[in-house]
């Protein structure tokens, strides 16, 4: 089954594609899609659903996983991340793909073992879980990670049942 992973953000949304059979995984592909940090909001949305569009059509993922939006101390950077994440969910959404979301600590505690690892420790373990994966970049690092924790969870016996575009958070 081939999934894809977001790693949502305004100025660049990394995104990861694995395929998953059984217990085996493989790398496909990753990038990043960025919108220009001169335009306005909802100029820089279009740009993020035009790029996302785009690749889902490319990949054609059975399913999709976005990472929750971590909170800083900023909310108006909070809440422009949560206006990208809202784009990363919408679109899979609309191409009739299941989403489902994880937050940052059991992406990494899934991947490494630790909910604080280290971005690098991250890095590393993708490396390890799919060989050969040269990825593009820190964010399509972090999707690919975001997708990992979705094959692993997706079987997982109490595993969610299902997607959560109804507004239940998975």
């Amino acid at each position: 089954m081939r999934l894809i992973g977001f790693d949502p953000g305004l100025k660049n949304t990394g995104w990861g594609v694995i395929e998953h059979a059984g217990t085996r995984l493989r790398y496909v592909a990753d990038g990043v899609v960025s919108s220009d940090p001169k335009a306005d909001l909802a100029t820089r949305l279009v740009q993020l659903h035009d790029g996302l569009v785009e690749v889902i059509r490319d990949m054609a993922p059975a399913e999709a996983a976005v990472e929750e939006t971590f909170v800083n101390t900023n909310p108006t950077t909070t809440l422009k991340l949560g206006q990208a994440r809202g784009i990363s969910m919408l679109v899979p959404a609309l191409a009739g793909i299941p989403v489902f979301e994880y937050t940052p600590n059991l992406v990494k505690k899934t991947v490494v073992g630790t909910g604080h690892a280290a971005k690098e420790q991250v890095q590393m373990m993708i490396r390890t879980l799919l060989p050969g994966t040269n990825f593009k970049s820190a964010d399509s690092a972090d999707a690919l990670a975001v997708a990992i924790c979705h094959a692993h969870h997706r079987t997982a016996p109490g595993a969610a049942a299902g997607p959560a575009i109804a507004g239940v958070a998975r």
